[in-house]
């Protein structure tokens, strides 16, 4: 913040309180000490207003958010340089492991200081947490995610990391939702190896299913989702007239490239298998047409700079333990 809005703020701050605390004083100077019937003369709407001085409560009332203002000014900085009176933090630097004094200058640019603040006091008690857990993460990051999928602490701890991370996509069960793969299967769509489930918690993914609509046209939309239906065992219903050939032939020259000849899919593009029973967007000859019209985009977000290669790393060995559970086959 620069000299001007320093002052600025100080100066409005401090002027307001003092300017409520002369009102307030000034005002009551005026005030008969003692109850009365007499009216301020004014009448509102049909009712009269008694001229009795403030009640005492309402004036200690006042007193006392002016002294509450002026104690936090004191503690919290705000005011200029003002660093207030409650104690500051040092911060440890994550690389180097040692603390930052006050105004020192960081990696990020950022002036420190050792005033209170709520983006201290967080940092603070992330150094705290980081002291704490740091080891523990560190040591099942040196671990194969095998066998950290076999450790029942660091399970818990991957669980949490995905309830906190996770779930609201992918569902507190990790079953998924429409559009949301289900994690407890063995259908994955990059693959389900313990470092491709990290490189893709990692990393993130990003769909690119093409929009068909304008090539294809609705004919050939209509008899490629009749066709790839079929492929999984579905019909097409009966009030829908499709020429599977075609579509097979559409399929072939315009979608066997990402989904292969056999519609197998290709887990190094993230093309799904369109022979099984599962569907990303769903199954119903609406939907597929949907998707063919329009195509899909969905996104998994990167969590590497969100969560770091520790926590990752547990995070993905509670993810492939789900799919490596007899109950869930």
């Amino acid at each position: 913040m620069t000299t001007f809005w320093n002052w600025y703020v100080t100066i409005l701050s401090l002027g307001t309180i003092f300017a409520l605390t002369w009102l307030i004083f000034g005002t009551r100077k005026g005030q008969r000490q003692e109850s009365t019937e007499e009216t301020v003369g004014h009448v509102f709407d049909g009712i009269e207003e008694y001229d009795n001085p403030l009640p005492k409560w309402w004036f200690m009332l006042f007193i006392g958010t002016i002294i509450f203002a002026l104690g936090y000014l004191v503690l919290y900085p705000g005011l200029g340089n003002w660093k207030g009176l409650l104690p500051g933090y040092d911060y440890l630097d994550n690389e180097a492991k040692t603390p930052f004094a006050a105004n020192v200058q960081i990696a990020d640019g950022e002036q420190r200081n050792a005033g209170w603040t709520g983006v201290h006091q967080w940092e603070k008690e992330m150094a705290k947490a980081d002291a704490q857990y740091g080891p523990i993460f560190a040591k099942y990051a040196a671990m194969p995610i095998e066998q950290v999928a076999q450790d029942e602490q660091a399970l818990k701890m991957g669980g949490r990391l995905f309830a906190s991370n996770c779930s609201v996509c992918h569902g507190s069960d990790a079953k998924g939702a429409y559009g949301f793969p289900n994690l407890t299967d063995n259908d994955w769509l990059y693959g389900g190896a313990a470092e491709t489930i990290k490189t893709t918690i990692m990393g993130g993914r990003q769909a690119a299913m093409p929009a068909w609509k304008d090539s294809l046209g609705e004919e050939g939309i209509k008899n490629v989702a009749g066709y790839v239906r079929s492929l999984s065992g579905l019909k097409t219903p009966e009030s829908v007239e499709v020429d599977l050939a075609a579509g097979q032939q559409t399929f072939a020259a315009n979608c066997a490239v990402c989904h292969g000849p056999d519609a197998k899919g290709q887990q190094a593009m993230g093309a799904p298998n369109l022979t099984d029973k599962t569907w990303l967007y769903g199954s119903s000859f609406a939907q597929v047409q949907q998707t063919l019209r329009y195509g899909r985009n969905g996104r998994m977000p990167s969590q590497e700079a969100f969560l770091g290669n520790d926590k990752v790393h547990l995070l993905a060995a509670y993810v492939y333990s789900l799919s490596q559970k007899p109950a869930q086959q």
